[in-house]
């Protein structure tokens, strides 16, 4: 069972790019804590920050396009309503 991703069992669970978003809101409100600290640490800790960022964005991205491709194939996913998954063998 997933965590924090929508399945049968999570079906109040959010998407995968939902999540992603989230966590790069997050970094983001982070970074704008330490932008103008000059000290060397903070300086590094922005800039692995920031290569996080477009990790996380590109991360997104493909998220969302395989969500496309579910959308395409498959129709809206059901999950959240009980339904089952679009893709893949149910647990059981």
């Amino acid at each position: 069972m997933t965590h924090f991703l929508v399945t049968e069992e999570n079906p109040s669970g959010k998407k995968l790019e939902e999540i992603l978003a989230m966590v790069r809101k997050d970094i983001l409100d982070r970074c704008a804590l330490i932008t103008d600290d000059p000290r060397p640490e903070a300086r590094a800790v922005l800039t692995n920050n920031m290569r996080i960022l477009n990790l996380l964005t590109d991360a997104i991205l493909l998220a969302e396009d395989s969500t496309s491709i579910l959308d395409k194939a498959f129709g809206p996913s059901q999950s959240a309503k009980g339904g089952l998954p679009r893709i893949g063998v149910p647990e059981k």
